[in-house]
């Protein structure tokens, strides 16, 4: 125990010599369960979705993907009886709290596909972060991607997350 707080008492040492709070020092962000929707062969979209955390008050900003020629963080929502689907600049990732990439809710979408992704495969993206003292940080993932339809591909949301309005579905943009 005595090692570990040494460390930990250095560590907030060298991040206060920097300017920096221990706290800023620290920041990281979590992301759990990530996972893409599979298309088919003529299919230029789908959606990524995961659960993040952060540490600390931050933002995600961005995210880009070598696999399709746009990558953007979107949300839905419903306007009447329409849902609606939109690009937004920042999704707030506020401390201590989970923030949900789902079908029908937030999410990562990916449009000009370069190429079908298969069941299986493995999808690399990386996440930008900017957290409440403007630092960037890139998380770099390697996101399963599960077959359409498939119950695994949607835990939480249905069978296939159309109930929900996931990818697939007639939306509006």
């Amino acid at each position: 125990m005595t090692l570990r707080f040494d460390r930990l008492a250095r560590a907030a040492a060298l991040a206060a010599a920097m300017g920096l709070s221990a706290a800023a020092a620290c920041a990281q962000v979590s992301v759990e369960q990530p996972w893409a929707r599979a298309t088919v062969a003529s299919q230029k979209s789908s959606g990524v979705f995961m659960n993040l955390k952060a540490t600390g008050d931050a933002r995600l900003v961005g995210v880009s993907t070598p696999v399709a020629g746009v990558a953007e963080v979107h949300e839905m929502r419903m306007d009447g009886d329409v849902m609606r689907m939109r690009a937004i600049e920042a999704l707030p990732l506020p401390a201590g709290q989970t923030v949900a990439l789902k079908p029908g809710g937030y999410h990562v979408m990916l449009m000009d596909l370069k190429q079908p992704l298969k069941a299986g495969d493995r999808l690399p993206l990386t996440l930008r972060i900017v957290d409440a003292q403007g630092k960037q940080q890139d998380v770099a993932l390697e996101v399963p991607i599960r077959a359409m339809g498939s119950a695994a591909a949607a835990p939480a949301h249905g069978a296939d997350g159309a109930a929900a309005g996931g990818h697939g579905t007639p939306h509006k943009h």
